[in-house]
């Protein structure tokens, strides 16, 4: 089947309707570097197809809790001027593997000792005497120091 191809480049509404972001969005992400477009003789921007794919990454990224710094600094690991490869995308995943096992398993942490500290329904760990012993762990100073989370 052969047809036109696809423009290359986008019009800011045309490539926020593409890739599901309000205009305001991908302003803001090129502001902070994420993202990049060209611009018209009448200074519009224009967005390169290949450009979808990093949106859709950082908008997952940003569900997974990832700071938008922490999303520059891998995108910044990707070719300008070319669809990223697998490997450029094996690259990426590769710097963000030890991070994201460290969450899974402090999100498990949370969810099991979550589970405790309801089941019981005293909700109080200042008294709970299955969670925190007569607060032994307030000695160590505030916040969630089971769950390593510091």
């Amino acid at each position: 089947m052969s047809g036109p191809r696809p423009a290359t480049q986008m019009t800011i509404s045309q490539f926020a309707r593409r890739a599901g972001v309000p205009t305001s969005t991908l302003r803001f992400y090129e502001r902070q570097g994420l993202v990049r477009s060209a611009r018209t003789s009448g200074n519009q921007r224009r967005y390169a197809r290949d450009t979808l794919r990093r949106v859709s990454f950082i908008r997952v990224s940003q569900r997974l809790g990832i700071p938008l710094a922490a999303i520059r600094e891998v995108l910044d690991l990707l070719p300008e001027g070319r669809t990223p490869t697998p490997e450029d995308w094996a690259r990426v995943s590769e710097h963000w593997y030890e991070d994201l096992t460290r969450r899974i398993e402090q999100l498990i942490a949370l969810r099991d000792a979550l589970t405790d500290c309801i089941g019981c329904g005293c909700l109080t760990l200042e008294r709970c005497q299955l969670a925190n012993p007569y607060d032994v762990l307030g000695e160590k100073g505030p916040g969630a120091h089971r769950l390593g989370l510091r």
